[in-house]
């Protein structure tokens, strides 16, 4: 079960894989802590682990 707390309510979901598990991130204070892709990645089933933000350029001015 995964809950997600907002400033305004919470949400609960439940999700059983056909095959293999989830893996979990660690445990601190209590709490686990993604990313909202991370999380996304780890709903669907994908390794979470390999979500990684990508390396936007800042753009340039053209003359």
């Amino acid at each position: 079960m995964v809950r997600e707390t907002m400033a305004n309510g919470l949400v609960m979901a439940y999700k059983r894989l056909e095959q293999h598990s989830f893996t979990w991130p660690a445990v601190k204070d209590g709490m686990m802590m993604l990313s909202h892709a991370q999380f996304e990645a780890l709903f669907a089933g994908l390794d979470w682990r390999r979500v990684r933000a990508l390396d936007v350029r800042a753009p340039e001015a053209v003359e």
